[in-house]
């Protein structure tokens, strides 16, 4: 399918623009984790939360309903109200960034629309993006609220539908961007694009294996490599019942799981990089994406070496969803040889 417009470069430019407010998003979003900051707001308010308290009565309003909630009940019954602040201030700028995103990304596409700039096909395509984000926002609230009344942390499973939404509007957004580009394709065997296909689907499952080592704290546990208490596979790997709850609720497996599968897609993603430098793909896009294979696996390694420094995690992150980009640009400029190139 192809998208007929007026003005391809501007619209692509737009939605580039808006991937990388995503981008920031993630990067926010985990800073926020790691500093145990999310749920430092206790309530869900799109309009009037955008304003932060203003008065210290205001301030002492927040702080009591952090109060109530097992996180600071259990965790952090010494906390100032300084030190609230400060998590707070995560948390707010998360949700903002938010809102800030829905508004670059909703009033170009309203100018858009009332200049007729994009046809019938696209325009459905912008709107449904715009309504997963609205929805998005909604996904957010449901992950915090996990964490409100019986645990210290949210979900695990909420936090990887969380990530995985935002990384599906994102991967929805740059696919619709690039199509608007019009950047050359290449001609190639089709093993070659079947091959990226699964790049992309062991990539996925690996970062959402990663959401929930996230989500289990499970970075702060088995800080060496390749071993886990001196073994390849710690004997708690099996601990719980029934045996399938393991694969995603027990802390050492699903460490062992995201530790493991991070290299065998590391590897896979290297070998399509060396496959396709070795055909007629010889441009810039595979080198990068070699790249970023091998720099993403370096800062898994050091954020785990390192008891999940908070600038390494944060960055390992960035780094997921950078290859994650690159995979994308590297199997949209394919195109099997029995198609016509555009």
């Amino acid at each position: 399918m192809t998208f007929s417009c007026t003005s391809h470069r501007s619209l692509a430019l737009w939605l580039f623009f808006c991937c990388g407010c995503i981008f920031v998003m993630a990067l926010i979003g985990a800073i926020t984790r790691l500093t145990e900051s999310g749920l430092s707001i206790t309530d869900w308010n799109p309009i009037m939360g955008a304003i932060p308290p203003l008065s210290e009565a205001a301030w002492q309003k927040a702080f009591e309903a952090y109060q109530k909630i097992p996180q600071y009940q259990i965790l952090h019954r010494d906390m100032t109200l300084a030190a609230f602040k400060d998590i707070f201030f995560w948390e707010w700028v998360h949700r903002l960034w938010g809102r800030i995103i829905g508004i670059f990304f909703a009033i170009p596409l309203i100018f858009f629309l009332v200049r007729r700039a994009i046809d019938r096909k696209l325009a459905l395509r912008l709107l449904a993006i715009l309504a997963l984000g609205a929805l998005q926002g909604f996904v957010g609230w449901y992950m915090v609220k996990s964490g409100l009344e019986v645990r210290t942390s949210v979900s695990p499973y909420r936090l990887a539908l969380h990530l995985g939404f935002a990384l599906f509007i994102y991967a929805l957004m740059l696919h619709t961007a690039l199509r608007l580009w019009t950047i050359p394709r290449l001609a190639i065997e089709r093993k070659y694009i079947k091959m990226g296909y699964f790049s992309l689907a062991c990539l996925i499952v690996t970062m959402v294996w990663g959401a929930l080592v996230a989500g289990l704290h499970g970075g702060e546990a088995y800080n060496t490599w390749p071993l886990m208490d001196e073994r390849l596979l710690p004997t708690a790997a099996f601990t719980l019942l029934p045996k399938w709850l393991n694969f995603f609720e027990n802390l050492a497996l699903v460490q062992f799981i995201h530790r493991w599968l991070a290299p065998f897609t590391a590897i896979l993603i290297l070998f399509w990089a060396h496959s396709l430098r070795q055909s007629n793909a010889k441009t810039l896009w595979p080198n990068l994406l070699a790249m970023m294979a091998v720099v993403q696996i370096a800062l898994g390694l050091s954020t785990l070496l390192t008891h999940v420094n908070i600038i390494l995690a944060a960055s390992h992150q960035a780094g997921a969803i950078s290859l994650l980009t690159l995979v994308l640009i590297n199997l949209w400029r394919l195109k099997p040889l029995s198609e016509p190139l555009p």
